[in-house]
């Protein structure tokens, strides 16, 4: 998997998401912030997380994700880090 399948799983799952500005979405970027650039209230980043656990098939660390900031590249990182830790195991 790479940043860019990640940041298309990102994208899908907010196309769900009505408080996200599509139209911004459409040029997501890994800096971009969720709740600044996107329009995502701070409440809706949480289920954006276990829906990116449900689309790559991962279960997060809470400490990591209680550790996240709003940054896109931030959901990245977890996102390769915890499939990376998931295939040395």
């Amino acid at each position: 998997m790479t940043r860019q399948d990640v940041l298309d799983g990102i994208i899908k799952i907010l196309k769900d998401v009505k408080t996200v500005d599509q139209e911004a979405l459409k040029n997501i970027t890994e800096d971009s912030d969720f709740i600044m650039d996107l329009g995502l209230p701070s409440t809706e980043l949480i289920n954006v997380i276990a829906n990116a656990e449900d689309e790559f098939g991962l279960e997060f660390d809470d400490d990591d994700v209680d550790a996240l900031d709003s940054k896109v590249k931030a959901t990245i990182d977890l996102v390769m880090g915890t499939q990376q830790k998931s295939n040395e195991s």
